[in-house]
């Protein structure tokens, strides 16, 4: 198992400070074979459709957690923080810093 294009906690590309013997997973290899099935036997837009729906999730996910991390943000800042941190580690855009 190659762990070279993880980061260390100092954020610097490297080898990782932990090995794991075993890929991290909550999923049984028997739900994994299933999953697989599912995914070869649906069309590319069917893909494709999905890929955009969990990136929407995560999207969602991060906004709540900036929320509520950040209580007293309003909505504009919120939506700020998920700008920057979509291009981290490159700065934002100029167009998208001069929202407020």
């Amino acid at each position: 198992m190659n762990f070279s294009n993880f980061l260390d906690f100092s954020g610097e590309s490297g080898s990782a400070c932990y090995h794991f013997p075993v890929p991290i997973t909550d999923t049984s290899p028997a739900a994994q074979a299933l999953q697989l099935d599912i995914q070869r036997a649906m069309s590319g837009e069917q893909r494709l459709l999905a890929a955009y729906e969990m990136s929407l999730f995560a999207r969602e996910l991060s906004r709540e957690r900036i929320g509520h991390e950040h209580p007293e943000w309003p909505e504009t800042r919120i939506a700020r923080e998920l700008l920057r941190l979509a291009f981290l580690p490159a700065p934002l855009p100029a167009c998208l810093n001069e929202l407020s």
